[in-house]
């Protein structure tokens, strides 16, 4: 019996399967029938974006573009009825308009054959004219043209892990520490005479006496929250993402506060350290030097005594992006979860002032910086908003270049990443 194909949106489960026969999809057809339940109306609103992620997840890549292709054609011919429904069209163009003419990030792509372009408050939807023809466009597969004549394609909710930025961001961060490990040797050299240049005033250090153990439990806290973000990138989900990010926000501070060391030295908070400029023989004993402080991380517990690398904290700064890392990407539900990871971030930011590590501009100025930076970041990240910002391209390019790809925010999903070994498949199967 042939199908009403002037009537999709009236179509039962049974002719959506008669449909997905007809197509080449029969192997589907428990999927979207029994499982799904999806009738006319339902098939004719589904994107590719659908049909790839949860809870369809459909993972052959030749199926998944034949069907988008069945879709889209099955949208065309009954885009009135789309319409009429109040759903967009997705996905159809009329003939002799180029998908390269879309352009997620404003009119700046645009083809050269429109003679203009309009972005609607959604920031998705556009407007190509040509000849005194709209064509509205939305819900479609994100475009970003260039005046070289490429064009990457993404949809919309799809995030791909991208794992070579992702090495990249490694590979910068790395080098950022180094390059924080060898100004730390340099400062250490400029350190000012403790008999000359005095403590400076400081209202929380000249009010609360000093504990001996306490920046250990800095450092303690510091490692706990390592350890639990280590497990939830480990189960998320979109852990490569999560990584970029940390590392590109990581090493980006750390290049600035390299900045803040090398130009300002501060003399030392207190008394009880043992601190005086020690000057090295060459360039290569200041490698040595340098090395072994980045081998430690510049932690105390692994044996790191430095001097001279006060403004700002840099041990304020772990603390406090690995609090918003663990609290950012774990369900709003975790109550537990954020708690204990606040609680360490505060407690640790105290026993670094308790120990006289730091003075306390040292360590506001690191917790200021940092979140600012990272509530910066995710913002223009989850908004899009760089792509519409020359500034945002021009002072943080890293940041538009590890980005481009990710389609709006990143949800906290989280799966087992290891695979079943073939033996317990046998069992199981």
């Amino acid at each position: 019996m042939p199908l009403p194909e002037d009537s999709v949106t009236a179509w039962s489960c049974q002719q959506v399967a008669q449909w997905l026969q007809e197509e080449g999809f029969g192997d589907y057809e428990e999927l979207f029938c029994s499982q799904h339940r999806l009738d006319g109306l339902g098939l004719l609103s589904l994107t590719e974006a659908d049909l790839r992620g949860a809870p369809l997840g459909l993972t052959v890549l030749g199926d998944i573009k034949r069907m988008t292709l069945a879709l889209r054609r099955l949208q065309r011919q009954n885009q009135v009825q789309l319409e009429d429904l109040g759903l967009p069209p997705t996905t159809v163009l009329p003939a002799g308009v180029p998908l390269i003419a879309v352009d997620a990030c404003g009119c700046e792509g645009a083809d050269r054959r429109f003679d203009g372009c309009e972005r609607s408050s959604n920031g998705i939807e556009l407007r190509l004219r040509k000849s005194d023809r709209s064509v509205h466009v939305s819900d479609m597969p994100l475009c970003y043209a260039h005046s070289n004549g490429r064009c990457r394609q993404h949809l919309a909710g799809r995030l791909d892990p991208e794992v070579w930025k992702t090495v990249l961001s490694s590979i910068y961060v790395f080098l950022v520490f180094g390059l924080t490990s060898f100004v730390m040797v340099i400062v250490h050299e400029r350190v000012p005479d403790m008999r000359t240049y005095p403590p400076l005033p400081d209202i929380f250090l000249d009010s609360v006496p000093r504990i001996p153990w306490a920046f250990a439990m800095a450092e303690a806290c510091g490692i706990i929250l390592c350890y639990m973000l280590l497990v939830i990138l480990l189960l998320h989900k979109h852990r490569s993402i999560l990584f970029r990010r940390l590392c590109s926000l990581m090493g980006t501070v750390f290049l600035l506060r390299c900045c803040t060391m090398f130009v300002t030295s501060l003399s030392v908070p207190g008394q009880h350290l043992q601190c005086a400029s020690k000057t090295y023989d060459d360039t290569f004993a200041k490698i040595q030097r340098a090395l072994a402080i980045w081998s430690g991380f510049g932690m105390t517990l692994t044996g790191v005594q430095t001097c001279g690398d006060y403004m700002f904290s840099g041990h304020t700064v772990v603390i406090t992006l690995l609090n918003f890392f663990v609290t950012e990407y774990t369900p709003r539900t975790w109550n537990m979860i954020h708690t204990i990871s606040w609680v360490l971030n505060l407690f640790g930011i105290f026993f670094i002032l308790a120990a006289h590590e730091h003075y306390s501009i040292d360590v506001f100025i690191a917790f200021y910086i940092t979140t600012r930076l990272f509530l910066y970041y995710h913002t223009l990240a989850n908004t899009r908003a760089y792509q519409h910002s020359r500034r945002a391209r021009i002072w943080f390019p890293m940041f538009s270049f590890f980005e481009c790809n990710v389609n709006g925010p990143v949800p906290n999903q989280y799966h087992w990443p290891f695979s079943k070994p073939a033996f317990m498949k046998t069992l199981i199967g």
